[in-house]
This record gives structure tokens, C-alpha cells and sequence, in this order.
């Protein structure tokens, strides 16, 4: 595809009513997102004075804790192309290993597609005005484009973690989760650890997750006598 396009589509891309709070520093953030487009068939025989319609997609975003992570963290992570690990690498050589940084996950629910009739801001007026009524506060309204409009949701992602992200600095920063030691490990990843260790201890997640991540950060020798206790208490 033409990436002339996609620069169309994020230019065309409009918060038409942005979530009442950012993203959570210390917690999961679950968005519902109306996003909305012209439809992008023509109007039924050419007649440019058929009735309006929109387009809208419903669904969830959901994005995890953000977690402090280096280069070298990343490298380490599964499921990338190589192509992306060398991506990791020149980030490695450029800010070194251990440079900090913060990592966010996200995912995407979709709920349905309607197609409603109406002009787009009209039928944004009508949802936004219900979702006051219900008082939603996480939640928005998007205008996008109808092929590309996942590149739109991208878009209102990328824009909320931007304007999300020193604020979750600060939050972390207050509870001394930004330093790095002198292991190259962040003390936000050591919090992580401790939080696995104590679901994984009751049953509310997978001690595999521990493992893996005890892994990436090459921890697992140094908590391996713990690790193994789990087992011994069931």
C-alpha cells in the first residue's frame, strides 16, 4: 500500500471527544472507542442526494500497566521479526543496553460495525451526548478514515499515550520506580517481579510468566530458590 495513504488517513483523524482521564500509571486502562467514518461506497446509482450515512465501529482498548524496560529487555522479547531485532539492536549500540525506557501494551476488542443513517458529526453529537448522560468517562468519540480506519485508532493510541506519558513518569517517579541498578535492571522491573511472585503464590497467574520474565531480565538464578518454593507450597 501507498504509505501516501496512510499519511492521508492519520492526517484525516479527528478526537472528537477524548477520554475524561490518562492512561493509568499503576493499573489496567480500558477505553471504549466509537470510531466513525463516510462510508466508502458511493451513494446507491450515483445519486449524490441519497441520505447521509455513517459508519460506526465500536469496540475496547485496552492497555496494560506501563512497564520500565531497556534495549536489551526488548531484544529479548518473542515473537518479533528480524528485522525488528535488529531494530532492537541498533537501539542497543545507540542508547546502550541499560538505557531505560517505557513500554506500553495494548490490544483491541472490536465489539461490531453499524451503519446508521445521519451525517458523521451529527451522529457524534448523539452518542457523545449519551455517553454524558451515562456519565462514560473513559471513552471516545474518533473520526476516521472508513478503509484505513484501524491506522485511525492507531492513531488516537499513539496520541493518548503521548499525552499520558509524563504524567505515568511522574506517578513512577514518586515511588522510586524510575532507577535503574547497578545489575542494568530498573526497579520498576524488580516491583514487576515481586508482583508476579505474589499472584503466581496465589494461584492468579501463571508461574510460566514469572519464569519468562525472570528470563528476559536474566534474574532467573538469582530467584530461582524462590521460584521453586511456589511449587513446594501447593
Amino acid at each position: 500500500m501507498d504509505d501516501s495513504l496512510i499519511f492521508k488517513a492519520v492526517a484525516n483523524t479527528r478526537i472528537l471527544r477524548p477520554p475524561k482521564q490518562r492512561l493509568a500509571t499503576f493499573g489496567i486502562t480500558n477505553i471504549d472507542y466509537y470510531l466513525l467514518t463516510t462510508p466508502s461506497y458511493p451513494a446507491e446509482d450515483g445519486d449524490a442526494s441519497s441520505p447521509a450515512e455513517t459508519v460506526i465501529r465500536e469496540g475496547k482498548v485496552i492497555v496494560q500497566q506501563p512497564r520500565i524496560v531497556t534495549p536489551y529487555y526488548l531484544s529479548r522479547l518473542e515473537g518479533f521479526s528480524d528485522e525488528a531485532k535488529r531494530y532492537f539492536s541498533l537501539l542497543v549500540d545507540r542508547y546502550g543496553s541499560q538505557a531505560p525506557g517505557l513500554m506500553y501494551a495494548y490490544k483491541n476488542e472490536s465489539k461490531g460495525l453499524n451503519i446508521v443513517p445521519g451525517e458523521l458529526h451529527t451522529v457524534a453529537q448523539n452518542i457523545n451526548q449519551q455517553l454524558d448522560r451515562d456519565k462514560i468517562e473513559l471513552s471516545t468519540i474518533i473520526e476516521g478514515e472508513d478503509i484505513l480506519w484501524d491506522v485511525s485508532l492507531l492513531k488516537f493510541i499513539y496520541d493518548l499515550t503521548r499525552h499520558s506519558l509524563q504524567g505515568n513518569l511522574s506517578d513512577l517517579g514518586s515511588r522510586g520506580r524510575l532507577g535503574v541498578g547497578a545489575d542494568g535492571v530498573p526497579s520498576d522491573a524488580r516491583f514487576h517481579i515481586e508482583e508476579l511472585f505474589s499472584k503466581a503464590l496465589r494461584d492468579e497467574a501463571d508461574p510460566k510468566d514469572l519464569k519468562d520474565e525472570l528470563e528476559r531480565w536474566e534474574l532467573f538464578n538469582e530467584y530461582q530458590d524462590r521460584f521453586f518454593a511456589l511449587f513446594k507450597k501447593k
